[in-house]
């Protein structure tokens, strides 16, 4: 079949290389190739570890060992043994390299910012490659633990109250619902979680406590983009580790019946079913788990 799934596949993947330039010798012509561009790149957004590098980018121990003398050679880089272990390398930008990714930042800036302005959908776009961007990075999805405040989660908690909005019969205002700014949702009493995938907030899970033996999970968001890939499961999972941690022994949330998605990762995650515990206006089921 001429458009069959595998076929479609790699229409997609020869169009992205030649868009991002894979193929060229001078990636955005800096008069180097796109691995070393990358290499820089990362190091410049504050990794510096040379083996967790390698492993972000997927790079054998050979091939990484190259890049990184080239950039050296070039005067961008220097590396230095890791203080705490001697035997990991550290990698860190000289002047000049600083230099070479903030005009690296400039024309990658310009070229997305030319790629969707020639499309007539350009929010569409964006949503396609969120979807295939979450898909293909899913196993370097990272938990961080973070200040409800912090713009990442500001950002989930807005997603997330605007999709509530959207999906309940009488809407949603956070003013009317109980910790509307989540102050006890911060150590010690409690926590805050956010998903990340290469540095893009995509999903978030409150745990609220007053420091006692009881608390609550409240605010699990995923981006529509990270959907079915198993990561608010995660979310919950780790909110349960941090809870522990906590010496907390049992764990309540509520929840609304159009979230039917939510209700049932609940029931199969060992939560039961239990009677209305609080009076915020937009819960009508509720559930604990007994650590």
């Amino acid at each position: 079949m001429v458009c069959d799934p595998v076929s479609r596949v790699r229409r997609f993947n020869r169009a992205v290389t030649a868009e991002v330039g894979a193929l060229d010798t001078s990636f955005l012509g800096r008069g180097r190739p796109l691995g070393a561009a990358r290499v820089l790149n990362s190091i410049g957004r504050g990794q510096s570890d040379v083996s967790a590098i390698r492993d972000c980018l997927g790079l054998d121990s050979g091939l990484m060992s190259r890049l990184l003398r080239a950039l050296e050679e070039e005067g961008l880089i220097e590396t230095v043994p890791n203080r705490q272990d001697a035997r990991r390398r550290i990698a860190r930008l000289t002047d000049t390299g600083r230099s070479e990714f903030q005009a690296y930042e400039a024309l990658s800036n310009a070229q997305a910012e030319a790629f969707l302005a020639r499309h007539r959908r350009p929010d569409e776009l964006l949503r396609a490659m969120d979807l295939v961007a979450c898909s293909l990075g899913r196993h370097h999805i990272v938990l961080e633990e973070k200040d409800p405040r912090h713009d990442d989660a500001a950002y989930c908690l807005n997603e997330y109250y605007g999709e509530l909005a959207r999906r309940f019969e009488k809407g949603f205002d956070v003013s009317l619902s109980r910790d509307p700014d989540a102050k006890d949702m911060i150590r010690p009493h409690g926590a805050f979680l956010v998903a990340m995938s290469d540095g893009l907030p995509i999903g978030c899970v409150g745990l609220k406590g007053s420091g006692g033996d009881v608390a609550e999970i409240k605010r699990l968001w995923v981006a529509p983009s990270a959907r079915g890939l198993g990561l608010a499961k995660r979310l919950m999972t780790a909110a349960e580790t941090i809870a522990h941690e906590l010496s907390v022994r049992l764990l309540r949330l509520d929840t609304n019946s159009a979230l039917a998605e939510a209700q049932q990762l609940y029931r199969g995650t060992g939560w039961t079913e239990i009677e209305r515990f609080n009076d915020d206006p937009y819960p009508d089921t509720f559930f604990e788990k007994r650590l």
